[in-house]
């Protein structure tokens, strides 16, 4: 065993934050060893100097970074993305797909599929599978997505590339009496997201009841929540199931953070939304075939159309942080914990526990990330 400290650093737990003890966690093996209260002398130590020490991050909806898209099917561009992320504090994401063509998102599959086992090891963010995002969403709530590509949800197609898709968007009006949702919920655990729907709140409500666990981006592109027609997202606050939410202060009004956080403890998610444009100056860049327009936190279509962000995950941590009352600890469990549980890890990753991974971030009081840990390794180092 080779066993390492991090003291001096505030600890970033899901029920608190811990100051005046050290975390210890095994190089070798990867894994959090505990909290402790004592260093041994000669032990190998890192020193936090008082900023956060918090789990590695996860976002579960990220399309791309760096100029690169999931959906090119590019091995170097997936492996760009999980490189760049990692300097914003992400350990372990899903590639997204979004409303391409099936050959397409074939290509997809089969990249990040051959790419899986060796990002456990490399020096950026793990792949945990793919979010496909559509391509069985509903033309009338497509946004940025394309409609010739718009296909009828198909269970089957999921269910054989099940070892690689972790969660699938769909809009469960357009499944025939959720022939879809039913089956994949039977037979996969792949996490079923109503998003870009036009569904109705009993729409939603039949939908939940017969497999939906998980809302994408909550309130964009979806039936909004009006006092005689709760739709979408009425539903997914009625209901048990996790939701998205875009953190960014342009998708969603900052007012909102904290409306939505007391309607959903532990069953929020903050996610990128992120397109190729993320970290990338000012310009005209692609999206699923599609021109985007970047301008400052904005990316949209020629004709308007909001086109996904250029969020970095620990940035909607802080946007979090700064516009609600919400403590620390809260916070960064909608963007460690709340995904990782959402997606069936929070086992493995998410929070800083004993036998855990040791994926862990030291960060400064404005979530600038100094360095990043993934299985007891440094990854990056500002």
């Amino acid at each position: 065993m080779a066993i390492k400290y991090i003291t001096g650093g505030k600890i970033v737990l899901p029920d608190s934050v811990v100051c005046g003890k050290s975390l210890a966690y095994d190089s070798d093996s990867g894994k959090i060893v505990g909290i402790v209260d004592e260093i041994p002398s000669g032990a190998d130590v890192i020193d936090a100097k008082g900023n956060f020490v918090a789990p590695g991050l996860v976002d579960i909806h990220i399309h791309g970074y760096l100029n690169e898209d999931a959906s090119d099917a590019k091995p170097e561009g997936i492996k760009k993305m999980a490189y760049g992320v990692a300097k914003n504090g992400v350990t372990a994401f899903l590639p997204t797909t979004m409303t391409v063509s099936k050959d397409e998102i074939i290509a997809a599959l089969n990249t990040v599929r051959s790419l899986k086992e060796e990002s456990k090891s490399w020096d950026g963010a793990e792949i945990i599978g793919v979010h496909a995002e559509g391509p069985f969403i509903n033309p009338s709530k497509k946004g940025a997505q394309a409609e010739e590509n718009i296909l009828v949800p198909d269970a089957d197609f999921i269910l054989e590339n099940s070892d690689i898709i972790t969660s699938v968007t769909l809009a469960p009006e357009m499944d025939k009496d959720h022939q879809c949702i039913k089956k994949l919920a039977a037979q996969s655990n792949v996490l079923i997201s109503m998003g870009h729907t036009g569904a109705n709140y009993e729409q939603a409500v039949s939908a939940v009841k017969d497999g939906v666990g998980h809302t994408t981006h909550l309130f964009n592109a979806m039936t909004p929540l009006a006092h005689r027609d709760p739709g979408v997202v009425g539903a997914a606050l009625a209901t048990d199931v996790s939701v998205e939410l875009i953190c960014d202060t342009f998708h969603i009004h900052p007012g909102v953070f904290s409306i939505i956080a007391k309607q959903k403890p532990g069953k929020l998610c903050l996610i990128t939304d992120c397109t190729r444009a993320g970290g990338m100056p000012d310009g005209e860049y692609d999206l699923g075939g599609q021109p985007i327009f970047l301008k400052g936190i904005e990316c949209r279509l020629a004709d308007g159309t909001i086109a996904g962000s250029v969020l970095k995950l620990n940035n909607a941590v802080k946007n979090v942080l700064d516009h609600t009352a919400l403590p620390v600890n809260e916070v960064f469990k909608m963007a460690t914990l709340n995904p990782a549980n959402a997606i069936h890890q929070g086992d493995r990753i998410g929070s800083l526990e004993k036998g855990k991974d040791a994926d862990i971030i030291i960060t400064d009081e404005n979530i600038n990330v100094l360095r990043t840990i993934k299985k007891g390794r440094t990854i990056y180092e500002a």
